[in-house]
């Protein structure tokens, strides 16, 4: 079988290796792929391996020999799902692998803003603390964590890895989902989203991106929360009207913000978010430690290994 990887670099910048999926087949990687050069790199070939690289019904049309697609990631919007059925095309996926790191991540950018750790670290390298007249210093405030409200929206697995890790510091845990369950009410309280919006020191988005769920933080949710609240983002940027978020933190209706995620990525020089106060962004990397990645790497490599044996799973 012909196996080509076409956005391979992000997945593996060179400290994993694709030795799995040599074993399967005629290997070639790609490190990026331009959405034209697309056909042309899946000339006569029949396994895809993508991350985010588009695959549109015109590319899929152009490419006869395709048979099987495996994705690097859990969602699959790159890909136009209809016309990989029509063309009879077997799509997989890797669910599940990032849990416990995204979740990490979501506290991480939540403690960044609580303590500013990077800054403060950053400006005694600087000759700031040295050249100060006192002790120690500060130029934002702290917060404590403890005892502070955490509002989670969507509680499925990430959302309570999340919110398990909330009440190790001592926060009490809200949660809005469509499909409450006695193992999630064990982490948090289920209440709704009004009760959530309006009780909160902070709120975590863990939700799925849908038509109801996109733009769920704008300016009439915003205008509902507590002064000061705090908002994190590490699940889809979409979730967030953006210039309604970058309005409420100059505004300071809303204290900080700690986004791993913006509506359209990279980032572009014109998001409003950029030149927002007390706006923490990173670039999209709350999945990208070595150990998810790995889990990436072998279950995509498993995924292509099962269809080979006529046996598909995790197909979308």
């Amino acid at each position: 079988m012909n196996i080509v990887v076409l956005d391979g670099y992000t997945e593996n910048p060179g400290d994993l290796n694709w030795d799995g999926f040599e074993k399967l087949g005629s290997l070639t990687v790609y490190d990026r792929t331009p959405e034209n050069l697309v056909p042309q790199r899946l000339d006569g070939v029949e396994a895809a391996i993508v991350n985010k690289t588009r695959l549109p019904r015109k590319t899929l049309e152009a490419c006869p020999d395709l048979r099987y697609i495996g994705l690097l990631s859990t969602g699959y919007d790159v890909i136009d799902m209809a016309a990989a059925r029509e063309k009879g095309l077997i799509v997989t996926n890797v669910p599940t692998y990032g849990t416990a790191a995204v979740g990490q991540f979501a506290i991480a950018l939540l403690l960044e803003i609580a303590n500013r750790v990077g800054h403060h670290g950053q400006a005694v390298k600087e000759g700031r603390w040295a050249a100060g007249p006192d002790w120690c210093f500060w130029d934002y405030p702290l917060l404590e964590l403890a005892g502070k409200t955490l509002g989670v929206i969507g509680f499925g697995r990430i959302g309570r890895t999340t919110g398990r890790i909330a009440r190790a510091l001592s926060m009490r845990v809200l949660a809005y989902d469509a499909y409450p369950d006695d193992d999630g009410g064990q982490i948090g309280a289920y209440v709704s989203l009004d009760e959530l919006l309006a009780a909160s020191d902070v709120i975590a988005l863990h939700c799925v991106l849908t038509p109801e769920t996109r733009g769920i933080i704008n300016r009439d949710s915003i205008a509902r929360m507590k002064d000061g609240v705090i908002i994190i983002n590490n699940s889809r940027g979409p979730l967030i009207v953006e210039q309604d978020l970058a309005d409420a933190l100059n505004s300071g209706k809303v204290r900080a913000a700690g986004l791993d995620v913006v509506s359209r990525e990279p980032i572009e020089e014109n998001n409003p978010l950029l030149r927002a106060r007390n706006c923490i962004i990173t670039p999209h990397i709350s999945w990208a430690s070595l150990e998810c990645r790995q889990r990436i790497m072998d279950t995509a490599v498993n995924n292509l290994d099962a269809f080979l044996r006529g046996a598909p799973v995790n197909t979308v």
